[in-house]
């Protein structure tokens, strides 16, 4: 896969979208992200599968304009007077509802939902425009990288319907140890944030489905780098709606504090 020029539009990516205020710092992720949306082919449409919308079992957002959700306490007020007024698109969620059930899941559909910081805040960055129709997916944290990874096999047919499916969340969310040593946002990365990001790409690079399924019990230092899964299980997500064996490829590695890893990767089908 070319991780500069994206000849093609990828199957999904996985996005880590930091702490809300990344939209306001110069660091090497928001960079990335400001970049991302002139690599990649214009989508018809973004699914998004965000950290921050959690649910008991799958759900979808089905609002025609949804609004945007300041879903934090305590950041810049700058960050508060921000939104991103892209349009919903009830067919597609009406779309991805029908694949879910399809496979087996009960889906919902949200139908007055906004969008969370974790989806709009990389999407400001990525296509500022927001000129691009998108819709959210639920996470079931209870639910484990397993379901998660037959959720996005589920979505895997819309990659040929010119949507782009993004999990979006973030590679290590260890929240106690980035506000206990207050890092600065370029300190390097402890060793065990980097054995486990390793891993983390390794088996991804390997296509290893059973090991990422069961990464809690294999990744090393797993529970301290990710105490609660929600902010991983996009990555599963993202890797499923690749179809199996996908081929991934990391077009970001970065991180803040040194504890927050903000690594990204995209995700194309075997046989692309």
């Amino acid at each position: 896969m070319d991780t500069q020029l994206f000849p093609h539009m990828p199957a999904s990516l996985f996005l880590s979208h930091g702490s809300p205020d990344l939209v306001l710092k110069e660091v090497p992720a928001r960079q990335f992200l400001a970049a991302l949306g002139q690599s990649v082919p214009r989508p018809k449409a973004l699914l998004v599968v965000s950290a921050h919308f959690e649910t008991a079992r799958p759900a979808v957002t089905a609002a025609a304009s949804p609004p945007t959700i300041h879903d934090f306490h305590g950041f810049p007020e700058q960050l508060y007077r921000l939104r991103y007024p892209a349009p919903g698109a009830p067919h597609l969620a009406s779309r991805v509802a029908e694949l879910l059930r399809g496979a087996g899941f009960e889906c919902d559909l949200e139908r007055e939902r906004g969008f969370d910081h974790g989806c709009w805040s990389p999407l400001m960055l990525a296509w500022p425009l927001a000129d691009i129709p998108v819709v959210q997916l639920s996470v079931q944290p209870e639910k484990g990288a397993a379901h998660h990874i037959r959720l996005g096999r589920a979505l895997e047919p819309l990659a040929g319907e010119g949507v782009l499916v993004i999990g979006s969340g973030s590679l290590t969310h260890d929240l106690r140890s980035f506000f206990a040593t207050r890092g600065a946002d370029d300190m390097p990365p402890p060793s065990w944030v980097s054995e486990f990001a390793d891993w983390i790409f390794r088996q991804l690079e390997a296509g290893d489905e059973a090991s990422l399924a069961d990464y809690r019990a294999r990744a090393p230092h797993a529970a301290r780098n990710h105490p609660t899964d929600e902010h991983l299980l996009p990555l599963f997500v993202a890797f499923g709606a690749a179809g199996k064996g996908p081929r991934s490829a990391r077009i970001h590695a970065s991180s803040l504090g040194g504890v927050l890893r903000l690594d990204s990767y995209a995700f194309e089908a075997a046989a692309a």
